[in-house]
């Protein structure tokens, strides 16, 4: 027989307490052992339009809604018993007649309609509002899988009732007629033979999932929020599983699932190729170590999948290997590279830069690029430097820059972008390869050096490199050109529209903060229109008060009221600009009487209290309820920033990055936004109300 659970049964049991989650989870557990088990209490649902629902007793309240037939027994519910057998009164499963694929569909009843998006008369005076699918055949509507008993209200749906409409639909046909109200023609989806498995069907597969032992089942119970581990849509599996002729790159808005299909591809490779090792890397310690703790709920306890792949912060990656081979490097900071350019230019004279432009110079061109030479610094095309250097000036910076190469070397200290070079000249030279595959995650924040470093570790195959990455969360990397290093993705690059962390409304919101499409310096476009949320929300707060104790007082009732709807903690994340604000963010949260922790490097999330961070270190995290706050006209955009940008045309950068900022730290948010200032307040705050 086989064993099954539905995502409907994933999401409902995250709503239950931490004690019914686990009186759930026992009951689960023994019914995969033996259905038939002495000490399991079954009841038939009369009164459900599909006879194979079932309930069992897990206590006094809880029940467990299951299908069962001869060949199955599948969970699809658990709730308190009358809100139990209220769903499955309303719910059947079947297969679709055009697509053949197994749906779990919400019986349509005259007589108890929800009235939401029934359409409704409108006086004689006011036109009828124009319903959207009139162009539409009955045979076309079903072909996106939307259930047949659902097209008299699909052809009544209008612009205010069909997102209301879409919540009550199959995913597939929800996602269609979204699609086709923006003006996008959707993909028709794939038919099966009659005689087909209805739950091997790809869209069947997005909500259905078969489970062989108590292990794997066990680890899908635990994170019922991260159905990611369970459920793939067709278009990630598609991405995951694909046989690529060179390098890929999926892009897509935040909460598209870029992060998890990386790790299913990671995933996927290890279990077919099982003689290779894996890389699976990104730009910082905090998201590697969030990688592998969801590695770990992904593949469990699988030691020949998990063993083989092997996941570093990029600068952990450069510093392993370059110790391996000569000794652990000694890095220059920042800090001594500032204090070098500044003491070069003192003694060179009359370079006439900032020592911010300077900085970024050095950084950006001379080191980023390995460059060793006049001629050769003379000859670098500037890619995403806005200020325009002549001759002569590129000539007195050389001598700075020259002279600060001279003192690195002479002290004998390398910086990270030296490490890269010299790792990737060993490549070259025909050393063995380590790993077999790439992955990249938050690809587009990787620096010039680490990305050939990466390109050599990968050339050795055509499909050896795969990035996951979104230009509109770029935050810390200036643009450059990938294809100049020898990665090509034109042809290879996917955009993911399906949103499954952020509420629609959450995501229609900071939308606002960027343009509808952005383009690399290659010319590979990532477009954020035709992104659809798979769930619904209520609408993001945006306020401005007077004075910080008027605004933490607020956040502070706003936690409060969160925590007493049955919000964890954990669930909620408040984000700043910087780390001067985190005392303001600290006595919001004191205010509502909550413990917290402040978010590093070295400090991660903790059970039962609320998470602070900056918002540089939000990439990589989510939770229930966000929110984000001490955004004044002097905090975001930084103003520290603004006044070291020498040149006019260099503000442009620092506003989309600025930008980029506060729109990862709100789409860090599920089900909840709070986005407070001071006022006068950022002017980005406009932006996202629409003014």
């Amino acid at each position: 027989m086989n064993f099954r659970i539905a995502d409907t049964f994933t999401d409902s049991l995250a709503r239950l307490t931490g004690q019914e989650q686990k009186a759930v989870k026992m009951t689960a557990f023994d019914l995969q052992l033996d259905p038939a088990g002495p000490g399991l209490q079954f009841h038939k649902l009369d009164r459900a339009k599909d006879r194979n629902f079932w309930s069992v007793r897990v206590n006094r309240d809880i029940r467990i809604i299951v299908h069962r037939t001869e060949a199955s027994l599948m969970l699809c519910y658990a709730d308190h018993h009358d809100d139990a057998y209220r769903w499955a009164e309303r719910r059947r499963i079947e297969t679709h007649p055009k697509t053949g694929a197994a749906q779990l569909v919400e019986v349509r009843e005259r007589v108890e309609d929800i009235t939401t998006y029934q359409p409704v008369a409108e006086p004689a005076s006011v036109p009828a509002k124009a319903t959207l699918f009139d162009h539409v055949s009955d045979d076309d509507l079903l072909g996106y899988g939307v259930p047949p008993d659902w097209l008299d209200d699909v052809r009544a749906a209008t612009e205010d009732t069909l997102f209301d409409l879409a919540d009550h639909l199959p995913q597939e046909a929800g996602e269609a007629l979204l699609d086709l109200a923006t003006g996008v023609t959707p993909a028709r989806l794939t038919t099966v033979p009659a005689a087909a498995d209805p739950f091997a069907h790809p869209d069947a597969q997005r909500r259905f999932r078969v489970f062989s032992n108590v292990e794997d089942l066990e680890r899908a119970l635990e994170y019922p929020w991260e159905k990611w581990t369970v459920f793939l849509h067709p278009a990630q599996r598609d991405t995951v599983e694909r046989d690529y002729s060179g390098p890929a790159r999926i892009s897509g808005s935040a909460g598209t699932g870029k992060t998890i299909v990386a790790l299913h591809r990671a995933v996927h490779l290890a279990r077919r190729h099982p003689d290779e090792r894996i890389l699976l890397t990104t730009f910082s310690g905090t998201l590697a170590s969030a990688l592998r703790t969801k590695l770990q709920r992904l593949v469990g306890n699988d030691p020949g999948v998990a063993d083989r792949i092997a996941v570093h912060p990029i600068l952990g990656l450069g510093e392993a290997m370059f110790a391996e081979r000569y000794g652990a490097p000694k890095i220059a900071t920042a800090d001594d590279i500032r204090a070098r350019l500044q003491e070069s230019c003192g003694t060179v004279g009359g370079c006439g830069f900032s020592p911010a432009f300077l900085f970024s110079e050095w950084s950006d061109i001379v080191d980023a690029w390995q460059i060793r030479d006049w001629q050769a610094y003379r000859d670098v095309p500037r890619l995403g430097r806005k200020t325009r250097l002549g001759g002569k000036q590129r000539e007195a910076l050389w001598a700075v820059f020259e002279q600060v190469r001279r003192d690195i070397d002479a002290r004998g200290r390398l910086t990270w972008a030296d490490v890269f070079g010299r790792l990737t000249e060993d490549l070259a030279g025909g050393e063995e390869h380590t790993f077999g595959f790439v992955i990249v995650d938050e690809a587009q924040d990787m620096g010039v050096a680490a990305m050939r470093l990466l390109a050599a570790i990968g050339s050795h195959r055509p499909d050896g490199l795969f990035f996951a990455g979104d230009l509109g969360q770029r935050i810390f990397q200036t643009p450059f050109s990938w294809k100049s290093l020898g990665v090509d993705v034109r042809g290879r690059s996917h955009t993911l529209r399906i949103n499954y962390r952020t509420s629609r409304q959450i995501r229609g919101q900071a939308d606002r903060l960027l343009p509808k499409t952005l383009t690399d310096v290659d010319g590979v476009g990532e477009s954020r229109e035709g992104t659809i949320s798979v769930f619904n929300g209520p609408s993001p707060t945006i306020s401005v008060f007077d004075d910080e104790v008027e605004e933490q007082e607020a956040i502070g009732h706003w936690i409060a009221d969160l925590l007493a709807e049955g919000f964890q903690p954990h669930e909620i994340g408040v984000f700043v600009r910087s780390e001067a604000e985190l005392p303001r963010a600290q006595k919001a949260v004191w205010t509502a009487d909550v413990a917290h922790v402040v978010l590093s490097q070295s400090v991660e999330t903790e059970p039962g209290k609320v998470s602070i961070s900056t918002m540089h270190l939000a990439k990589g995290l989510e939770f229930r309820a966000v929110a984000v706050t001490a955004c004044d006209e002097d905090v975001l955009p930084l103003q520290e920033r603004i006044v070291t940008v020498s040149d006019e045309s260099d503000l442009e950068d620092v506003y989309n990055t600025e930008r980029h900022l506060l729109y990862v730290a709100c789409t860090r948010a599920r089900d909840r936004l709070f986005v407070t200032g001071i006022d006068p307040a950022s002017e980005f705050l406009e932006d996202m109300c629409g003014r």
